[in-house]
């Protein structure tokens, strides 16, 4: 009954939209129109649903998440901001309805943490590489030793011979 109710509502709002927007007085030019216009229809894309955990709020099948759509739509048209009704919500459902934790406090290690970790990964791989390949004296490998004595020009004669064959 209740989903009804908040169907009927939004298409009453639907439909009084044309009809308020003829009535509506012309803006005067320095008055910009709101860049944050529909704004009602992308929030549920940028929120995480209460209802469906793991989901965004526009993904949620749930009928509690449709009529919470619809009431993000009858927000928008009574006209509140978008701030104001997002700020209503994460006092109503905490900061579960947040898809990324805010960049402060211990909502900063979130985004912190990652980046450490992967340069600490790569100076590790930088590290082994170079012990591997051998990049220098410090890598581990042995040093060089004295170099080679001629070998008897009749063991290169005969090694020559082998390899032709």
């Amino acid at each position: 009954m209740v989903r009804l109710a908040w169907i009927a509502a939004a298409l009453a709002l639907c439909a009084a939209a044309p009809a308020a927007a003829d009535e509506a007085p012309a803006q005067p030019p320095t008055q910009a129109r709101s860049a944050d216009a529909g704004w009602a229809y992308r929030l549920p894309g940028e929120l995480m649903s209460p209802f469906c955990p793991g989901r965004t709020l526009a993904d949620c099948p749930s009928p509690s998440a449709e009529s919470l759509r619809l009431w993000l739509v009858v927000q928008e048209a009574a006209g509140r901001s978008k701030d104001d009704v997002e700020a209503e919500l994460i006092a109503r459902y905490g900061d579960v309805i947040r898809q990324a934790p805010k960049a402060e406090g211990m909502g900063l290690a979130a985004y912190v943490v990652p980046v450490v970790a992967f340069a600490a990964g790569g100076l590790l791989v930088a590290f082994f590489l170079r012990r591997v390949l051998g990049g220098g004296p410090a890598s581990g490998s042995p040093a060089p030793g004295p170099p080679a004595a001629p070998l008897d020009p009749e063991l290169e004669r005969i090694v020559d011979r082998d390899l032709a064959r």
